[in-house]
Parts: C-alpha cells; sequence; structure tokens
C-alpha cells in the first residue's frame, strides 16, 4: 500500500469541488491505487497518468474529462512502497500551476 502526503495546496482544490467532482477523484483514486501496488509500472490508461510539461518531477492523473490532478513521487516511507505527494487538483485549469 503506497504512502501519501497531501500539500495544503490539494486542500484548497478540493474544498473547491462539488460533491459530484469528490466523488470522480475518490473512485480514480481506488485505480490509481491498485495501479500503485501492482508495482505502478503501468497505469491504468483511463488515469491518463503521465509527466507534467514543464515540471519533470510532476505527474498528472485524469479523473474525469475535465478532472486533473497533480502529484509528485516523495521519499519512501516504508521499504519497497511508493510514496505519494498529492499537490492539487481540480479542471484542467491546475496546470497554470502544477
Amino acid at each position: 500500500m503506497p504512502t501519501r502526503e497531501v500539500l495544503a495546496s490539494f486542500w484548497r482544490d478540493w474544498d473547491r469541488l462539488t460533491p459530484q467532482q469528490q466523488r470522480a477523484f475518490r473512485a480514480a483514486l481506488v485505480q490509481f491505487v491498485a495501479d500503485l501496488g501492482a508495482g505502478g509500472q503501468a497505469f491504468s490508461p483511463a488515469l491518463g497518468v503521465k509527466r507534467t510539461q514543464g515540471h519533470p518531477r510532476v505527474w498528472e492523473m485524469s479523473w474525469a474529462p475535465d478532472g486533473r490532478a497533480t502529484f509528485a513521487y516523495g521519499q519512501e516511507v516504508r521499504s519497497g512502497e511508493p510514496h505519494v505527494i498529492w499537490r492539487l487538483v481540480g479542471t484542467h485549469s491546475i496546470f497554470r500551476r502544477p
């Protein structure tokens, strides 16, 4: 099971999401965690996980047609487990500040 850290910027964005958007993100998160648990070598194509342009250490995930989240990998907290740092969540507009 991966460990996680959630930045204050993510929580500020989270509070702006509608309840429906929050549910959609949580549903995508189930797949994201399962993919990480399977080795994280290949994410489900539905998640659209890829590096964010211009920010080589920041990754993005699609959780709805116009739903995006950015994250980075941090130092392992538990040996052999990825550590995910959630940065931003919202619509495509979050890419102004990944």
